[in-house]
């Protein structure tokens, strides 16, 4: 799959009905199948859990990632759903490290935190402090209105073009994977 061999998948650890399990589920066993290693948010709860168990029943690498105060609500141990367990002082440590250990990063259906996360990598690829793929996976419409909202920042003038034109938005895990292992980032100069 290229120079894609892990990617972080964002989601919350709640499940928002069957779909959203189903498609969280699938995509983990699309992760594994196609030799991508997984890097969550840790834990086995939501969609957390179902993209973790779908990579890992078939016989994928997952590694979670939680702050230790998350861990220390319901302590979890590597082996539950992941292969690797890595704690952290904080939530900042977790993204950077969730970031340092990916190639690209995927968007499950989510909430606030799920948003920020994504968001988050996205920033850091308009600042060009990576040059890795963002995508979302985009189950029953999900992510149409976000959609919607970015090109309207970009007619707007608020949103660069080519940033947006970089990001990914798929119903099928298995589309989307592969688009995101063939992309080449191409953005334009940073202004200094």
């Amino acid at each position: 799959m290229g120079n894609i061999k892990t990617i972080a998948v964002f989601c919350g650890s709640s499940s928002g009905g069957i779909a959203y399990e189903e498609a969280a589920y699938n995509l983990g066993k699309c992760l594994s199948q196609k030799g991508i290693h997984l890097v969550y948010g840790g834990g086995n709860m939501g969609l957390m859990g179902c993209v973790a168990r779908g990579c890992r029943e078939a016989e994928g690498v997952v590694t979670g990632v939680m702050p230790r105060f998350l861990a220390s609500l319901k302590p979890v141990q590597a082996g539950e759903v992941e292969t690797e367990l890595i704690i952290t002082e904080n939530m900042h440590e977790r993204k950077k490290k969730m970031a340092d250990l990916s190639d690209a990063f995927i968007a499950l259906p989510g909430g606030i935190g799920t948003f920020e996360e994504i968001f988050e990598q996205i920033t850091w690829l308009q600042l060009r402090l990576h040059e890795k793929p963002c995508g979302f996976l985009n189950v029953n419409g999900f992510y149409d209105k976000l959609n919607e909202f970015l090109r309207n920042a970009v007619h707007e003038g608020l949103m660069k073009k080519d940033l947006y034109e970089t990001l990914v938005f798929e119903p099928s895990a298995e589309v989307l994977i592969d688009k995101i292992c063939g992309m080449e980032i191409k953005l334009q100069p940073k202004i200094r």
